[in-house]
């Protein structure tokens, strides 16, 4: 009983921590470009370059968290629904 009651503690922890970093920072750097906006590619001499424009970011270098992103879908839900 004692090891679900900590496994339990344990998933709200995390789950708490989580919707504090989405709501004190709402975006994270986007996982394709890696935040920089762009694809790093390399010359023929091995000297990096910016590559093509990233197009998950949209260039920019950063995407709305899941956790954000939910909760955001929520709130316009219950405000169709609540009018």
């Amino acid at each position: 009983m004692t090891l679900l009651a900590a496994a339990m503690a344990l998933i709200l922890l995390f789950t708490l921590g989580y919707a504090g970093l989405c709501a004190v920072s709402p975006f994270g750097d986007c996982r394709k470009c890696g935040g920089l906006g762009f694809a790093l590619t390399h010359d023929r001499h091995g000297k990096p370059k910016r590559g093509k424009h990233c197009r998950r970011c949209d260039g920019i270098g950063k995407r709305i968290r899941i956790g954000r992103w939910l909760l955001n879908r929520w709130q316009r839900t219950y405000d169709a629904g609540t009018r």
